[in-house]
């Protein structure tokens, strides 16, 4: 049996409570605003299948559901529980895997959204590779950053408070697994791994305590709404609408049928899934054999069963 391939370090949300602890009732409608203005600037009118990346407990799914079908992947099963609770079993797929080995066979989307979760990840251009990967030629991707340029940052540095440069294009990493990124860094990284990008918005200008303690959360929203558009990218967040380039000289196999079923594949050694009973897949390939489990109605590729 083939083994298991390693992985960049990733950031595990499993049993924690973020919901309740970073969201709910925690001062952050002003955010939650802004980025629902910004998704549905850049979000496609029309779409069939999507993947919701780093989902989460589905703050943002609602979202996508113009669609046709939505894949919630996070690598938090009680994240994912917690969604499937919330959302039920319509319209939806929830897949428990880690990003740099995604159980999709090649071209399975033509959508996907990735927000408040790159500045988690340790190989950036691995990740957005493999995103590329599952994504169909001229697939649309949402991305959103945390910028490394941002007012703030540079006015630290001005003052002589903090060591790092915001200018930079290196990522820079404030706490362990917790990376701010420099737009042209990221424009660049983004072109290497198979996607034109589009159009840029400058998200969550007014992110201060002290303006979210005198301005209603809406208000504040709105002012943020009319600026995204034409504000210079130096605010805390970015919003990247880009393309995946039918090009890409990556691409490995080709690109599946987004009409037909959702197809998976081994995140282990990439071989072809089959379904040995109702809720559990088998890997085909003669040096794998794995088998993996749908559980609680989440398909879990994190360890085979």
């Amino acid at each position: 049996m083939t083994q298991q391939p390693l992985s960049p370090p990733i950031c595990d949300y499993e049993g924690s409570g973020y919901e309740a602890d970073f969201w709910q009732g925690q001062g952050r409608d002003y955010e939650d605003r802004v980025e629902r203005i910004a998704l549905r600037r850049l979000l496609p009118v029309t779409g069939r299948r999507a993947l919701e990346i780093g989902a989460g407990y589905g703050r943002l799914t609602s979202e996508l559901d113009r669609y046709g079908h939505v894949v919630l992947l996070d690598y938090s099963r009680t994240m994912l529980a917690r969604a499937r609770a919330r959302l039920g079993d319509d319209h939806y797929t929830y897949v428990a895997a880690d990003i740099y080995h995604m159980p999709f066979q090649p071209g399975q989307f033509d959508i996907a959204t990735m927000i408040r979760v790159i500045h988690h990840l340790a190989d950036v251009p691995l990740a957005l590779a493999n995103i590329r990967q599952v994504l169909a030629p001229g697939a649309a991707f949402i991305l959103e950053y945390a910028n490394k340029r941002n007012l703030k940052a540079i006015l630290r540095r001005a003052a002589g408070r903090q060591a790092w440069n915001p200018g930079s294009l290196e990522p820079v990493e404030l706490i362990p697994l917790n990376f701010n990124f420099h737009p042209a860094y990221m424009l660049m990284v983004m072109r290497e791994s198979g996607f034109d990008v589009r159009r840029r918005l400058a998200v969550s200008y007014f992110r201060l305590g002290a303006l979210k303690r005198v301005i209603p959360g809406g208000a504040l929203a709105a002012m943020d709404g009319a600026v995204q558009t034409w504000a210079p990218l130096y605010s805390p967040s970015v919003f990247s609408a880009n393309e995946a380039r039918p090009d890409w000289p990556g691409q490995q196999g080709p690109a599946g049928d987004i009409d037909q079923p959702l197809a998976f594949r081994c995140p282990v050694c990439g071989g072809d899934l089959e379904a040995a009973g109702p809720d559990e897949l088998i890997c085909l390939a003669d040096t794998c054999g794995r088998r993996w489990v749908r559980r609680d109605g989440i398909y879990d590729f994190k360890e085979p069963l």
